[in-house]
Parts: structure tokens; C-alpha cells; sequence
């Protein structure tokens, strides 16, 4: 192969790497939007998602999420010390134990309540041993 064409090549990795990267990251922050007006999607892990992803897909748009005013903040101390803000966290465990009433309301069988209720705690004890920022 001459050298020529495996640079070429390269860059055309290079490209679709970053295509795929920013849309990735473009999807997390649509889903992030959606999650701030639907209570049973989250926000903030979306918004940490698409910082993610914009560190190779968009600088630009990575740099925009780190000095927002509401995201910024949270991005930082999750990729400085994986802390979540209590408030967050009280926030996120609500909306999981409020999830889990439909289940019961509709009479779900034991297996279904069983794993959902074990997902759940899984979930919250993640959360709840994150630092608080």
C-alpha cells in the first residue's frame, strides 16, 4: 500500500470516528432535553453522556456544556470527583420509588416487581454512594 493512501485512510477513520462521537453526543443532549420536561427520563446523565462524547466528536460543544451555567457545574464535579449534588440525588431516587408504584398499582406478577425492585436498589445504592458535590 503506498503511504499516501494509508494516510488517506487514516483520516477517513479519523472523520467517522468523530461523526459517530458527535452523534452520539447530539443524541445524549436530545435526550437530555426531553428528560427535563418528562420526570421519568433523566437530564444530568445525558448531559455528562454528551460531554462524553464531544470530547473527541466537538470541542466546541463540549467547551459550550462545561461553562453552562446549570450544566457546567455538574459535569465538573462528576469528571473531577463522580460527585452527585444531593439534590440530584434526592431528585433521581424519588422519581425511581415513584416508578415503581404503576407496578403495583397494576398488580404486575412477583418475578416483574421482584427484578424491577432489585434494579432499582442497585440504582439508588449507586447513587447514594457517590460523593455530593
Amino acid at each position: 500500500m503506498q503511504p499516501s493512501r494509508m494516510w488517506q485512510g487514516m483520516e477517513m477513520t479519523d472523520r467517522i470516528v468523530k461523526l459517530i462521537h458527535l452523534t452520539l453526543g447530539t443524541l445524549c443532549v436530545i435526550l437530555g432535553f426531553i428528560g427535563a420536561f418528562l420526570p421519568v427520563m433523566p437530564t444530568t446523565i445525558f448531559v455528562i453522556l454528551a460531554a462524553f462524547f464531544f470530547t473527541k466528536g466537538s470541542p466546541r460543544l463540549r467547551s459550550y456544556l462545561l461553562e453552562h451555567r446549570i450544566f457546567g457545574p455538574n459535569i465538573r464535579a462528576w469528571e473531577e470527583t463522580g460527585a452527585i449534588p444531593r439534590r440530584i440525588k434526592v431528585v433521581s431516587i424519588s422519581m425511581m420509588l415513584l416508578s415503581f408504584v404503576p407496578t403495583l398499582l397494576l398488580r404486575v406478577p412477583p418475578l416483574y416487581l421482584g427484578l424491577q425492585a432489585v434494579l432499582i436498589g442497585a440504582g439508588a445504592a449507586y447513587i447514594l454512594t457517590r460523593p455530593d458535590a
